[in-house]
């Protein structure tokens, strides 16, 4: 059952419960007579020493009488003795004359019966053709809010459109490197040799740039492998490298020793620990490196046999088929970096712009876009309460939320809300009329309130009341203060401010509820409009 639903529930049924009253002497009860359904109270009271142990009678029934509430034990001491008083509320739904039975009160393992008393319960008669008659309210509908979809697709649209024009207008502004002229070189190995030669005249190494000096003398080695050899050595690792060099000279009938092998590995392990593993080697280490690649290259170069034509037509053809996979590499990367920005981009626009539409269609308003939307002014309930709010109150159906049979005391009831309890802001109307005559006390109504708020999970309720008028004249009683409430799905606590206004009137109750969280800056003014707002029709 819903939280605020079961709440409106209880706070009705506790309407007609009277609450303890100072004990009397002696086996009592407050009216020997009562209507239907109303409540008289009766009261045991015996007086024992300071170490007697009492035990008072509990039950649902007392004979034919229905325990409504059994309340705590009194107890006032006098001298060296204790009064024990101990009361309970009763009521019957049926008329006719009922007693009370002797009930056993156990006093030091003692029982002792009470005295039985008599109670006479009279039916309500109703003059109908005095009584006026209103017509059925239709079903009011809320206003369909079917469009989340759309809102959702369009920041889709957006997010998508917003990440693109990012990715273009980067590329726009890049500015394109100065290409440098284009040297043709006869052979990879003047190639590797001119190259190897512009990276002494670089000083990287006086500059302190170990890894760079590193990271190009080794790509000089690989590229010049790559471009006499043949196999894809600028994308593999070291044992890849060595492994497919292998395997080309075999092939080739390549004449290396294995000296060879062993003199390129070292140069490309030392410049992977020191591109990777921060590795700092010492000047004649770094010399040795650069001496070792120059030798292996020139080694290389002597032992590659001359091509054929049919050769050439070969390499040629590998060399075209790992440019057109070195291009879809970058096409690749390119496309993973627009869905990135594109997820970005969809991510902050949700959390800037969708964040508000989720939290209208899922948590609530926020109270500022309440105060300042188009407000509603409407009757709801009978007897009606005349009242403007920021959306409509929608209907509850008190058949869905009573126990079975439970609607059998009222005439009529009918619920009307807008949010939940633990929103930034709830607003409900109950409006009921019991079908017997009923002596309703608002104070007593307002305590009852407070206790069933406890039961839901209320704690540190501070509570004042006051008495309160419409507008119009009509009287009634206003509680208000603060409590702490749990959120029911998030279980966290926050404080909240509450005011019930309650109306009693042609044996019904008329009552409206406005709640926020402290600290809001906006829900003062609403409560305040909506509060003001009220409009009651006084029934004769």
């Amino acid at each position: 059952m819903n939280i605020n639903k079961l709440y409106t529930f209880l706070l009705l049924l506790v309407t007609t419960v009277a609450f303890a009253q100072q004990p009397k002497v002696a086996t009592s009860i407050d009216s020997t007579k009562i209507k239907i359904g109303s409540q008289f109270n009766l009261t045991l009271k015996t007086t024992v020493d300071t170490t007697a142990r009492v035990n008072f009678p509990e039950g649902k029934n007392f004979g034919q009488l229905e325990v409504l509430e059994s309340y705590p034990v009194d107890t006032v001491r006098k001298d060296a003795m204790y009064e024990l008083v101990k009361k309970y509320g009763l009521t019957q739904f049926d008329s006719g004359r009922y007693v009370i039975p002797r009930l056993p009160v156990v006093i030091n393992n003692n029982t002792i019966r009470t005295d039985s008393l008599l109670i006479e319960v009279t039916p309500v008669v109703v003059d109908t053709l005095k009584q006026k008659m209103y017509d059925i309210k239709d079903v009011a509908t809320a206003e369909s809010k079917g469009t989340l979809w759309l809102w959702i697709l369009i920041g889709v649209v957006v997010a998508a459109g917003i990440a693109f024009g990012v990715w273009w207008f980067i590329k726009k502004r890049k500015k394109p490197q100065p290409k440098e002229e284009e040297v043709h070189y006869a052979s990879p190995i003047e190639k590797a040799t001119t190259q190897l030669k512009e990276l002494e005249n670089k000083a990287l190494l006086q500059k302190g740039a170990v890894k760079d000096y590193y990271s190009e003398l080794t790509d000089i080695a690989r590229m010049y492998i790559e471009e006499a050899i043949h196999i894809p050595a600028m994308e593999s690792t070291t044992g890849e490298l060595i492994e497919a060099m292998r395997n080309a000279v075999r092939r080739k009938n390549m004449k290396l020793s294995q000296d060879t092998f062993e003199q390129l590995e070292k140069v490309l392990r030392n410049a992977d620990l020191v591109k990777f593993a921060k590795m700092r080697p010492v000047e004649y280490e770094i010399a040795e490196d650069r001496s070792r690649i120059e030798k292996t290259i020139v080694i290389i170069d002597r032992s590659i046999p001359v091509e054929n034509e049919e050769d050439e037509e070969h390499t040629l053809a590998w060399l075209e088929a790992q440019r057109k996979k070195e291009k879809q590499k970058h096409r690749n990367r390119n496309i993973v970096i627009t869905i990135v920005s594109a997820i970005v981009v969809l991510g902050a626009a949700f959390f800037f712009v969708g964040r508000s539409i989720m939290r209208e269609y899922v948590t609530g308003i926020p109270t500022k876009e309440l105060l300042e939307g188009e407000w509603v002014k409407s009757a709801y309930g009978n007897p009606p309460v005349i009242i403007e709010t920021p959306k409509v109150l929608k209907r509850q159906d008190p058949e869905q939320i009573l126990p079975e049979g439970a609607m059998a005391m009222f005439k009529e009831m009918q619920i009307f809300t807008y949010g939940a309890m633990a929103d930034d802001f709830y607003v409900t109307i109950n409006t009921l009329r019991y079908k017997q005559q009923v002596e309703i006390d608002l104070n007593t109504t307002a305590d009852g309130a407070m206790k069933m708020l406890e039961t839901q999970g209320a704690k540190d309720i501070l509570v004042k009341t006051e008495e309160f008028s419409t507008e119009g004249g009509m009287q009634g009683l206003r509680a208000y203060g603060t409590m702490s409430f749990p959120n029911p799905v998030t279980k966290k606590t926050a404080r909240m401010y509450y005011e019930m206004i309650f109306f009693k009137q042609n044996n019904g109750l008329q009552q409206v509820t406005i709640m926020y969280r402290e600290g809001d800056e906006y829900a003062p003014q609403l409560l305040d409009r909506v509060k003001n707002s009220i409009e009651l029709t006084k029934l004769n």
